[in-house]
């Protein structure tokens, strides 16, 4: 009989890499269609499709011009989208009330695409910020953000999105108890069906500049956001964070950003063991996409590994920018 020394010698962990059939036979997570949500911004008009500077091969795209991206994504196998308004500045008000509008861009977008492409799934969100005329995602008065006021509005706008045929509500406002807000109002007026997808751990981080760009908030944000979104230094507060979501009634849980919160990502989806996703955020798809159009990185085999991160670190979907096209890429593997 050997000795733990002679077997430890004989012991090869390369031979299970030698070739790519014994590579893919024992790979432990992989990528598949079913991960992808698609998030896209929609802007007033028809027949626009308005390229996003700090976000290449990003654009905004008019409802009609939504409604055909929609059924492109259906086509490719895509479960869910996420559409964000740029609404106009008129509309937008201290309180933001415009979130409760039936025809904002996003109860609008939501109607057509509905109407149009039922079997897809739409994802929005009832956060205050695109909303706003300071850029914030709850209501800011003398330079606090008030909590309680600020759930109520969120409420309203759940509502109204779940009215316009919304199929998971995700608020990103960071509010506290907006998630039990949302479920008892939901459930009070006949929507006690639709789940709610809590951006449960929102860092207040500074990967989301483009995506302020993109919705119209860039140059109007009061301040920061700091005293309602997460320390990115936390993670036990993190933990505190999404036990409350869950506690409130969350039927799955985001992680956002993404990728330089691997670690939350795992420590959420191993304690609450609920659907868990996380947010690819504006910024990370811009430094992917940047450092590849420079040629420093081969972007396809970027954006393929940052996605399989996430799945390994635990989530079940992802919120990609990159999802129609890693979308192709996966239907002609």
């Amino acid at each position: 009989m050997r000795n733990i020394d002679e077997i430890t010698q004989s012991r090869r962990l390369r031979r299970t890499r030698r070739t790519e059939w014994s590579r893919r036979l024992v790979q432990e997570n992989a990528l598949s269609v079913n991960d992808l949500i698609w998030p896209f911004f929609v802007c007033e008009g028809s027949n626009v499709a308005s390229p996003i500077a700090a976000m290449p091969g990003v654009h905004r795209y008019s409802v009609d011009m939504a409604v055909r991206q929609a059924e492109k994504a259906a086509k490719l196998g895509i479960p869910a989208i996420a559409p964000f308004p740029n609404e106009p500045a008129h509309i937008k008000t201290q309180d933001g009330s415009y979130i409760a509008n039936p025809d904002n861009l996003i109860n609008s977008v939501t109607r057509a695409i509905k109407k149009e492409i039922p079997e897809i799934g739409i994802i929005t969100d009832a956060a205050l910020d695109p909303f706003t005329t300071d850029g914030h995602d709850g209501i800011l008065r003398d330079g606090i953000i008030l909590n309680d006021e600020s759930v109520e509005m969120v409420v309203r706008g759940a509502l109204a999105q779940a009215e316009a045929g919304a199929d998971i509500i995700a608020p990103s406002d960071m509010m506290d108890g907006r998630i039990g807000a949302i479920r008892d109002a939901l459930d009070a007026n006949g929507f006690q069906h639709l789940p709610i997808m809590s951006y449960a751990t929102k860092f207040a981080s500074a990967f989301y500049g483009p995506y302020r760009e993109a919705i119209g908030t860039a140059g109007v944000l009061k301040g920061d956001k700091k005293t309602y979104y997460l320390d990115p230094a936390n993670t036990d507060e993190a933990m505190r964070e999404a036990e409350q979501d869950v506690l409130e009634g969350a039927d799955m849980l985001m992680i956002k950003p993404g990728m330089p919160y691997l670690d939350i990502i795992q420590r959420i989806k191993s304690q609450f063991a609920l659907p868990t996703f996380a947010y690819q955020v504006s910024g990370e798809y811009a430094m992917i996409k940047a450092a590849g159009q420079n040629g420093w990185i081969d972007e396809e085999k970027v954006m393929m590994e940052s996605l399989l991160a996430f799945k390994r670190a635990g989530c079940d979907g992802i919120l990609t920018y990159f999802a129609l096209e890693v979308a192709e890429k996966l239907k002609n593997a």
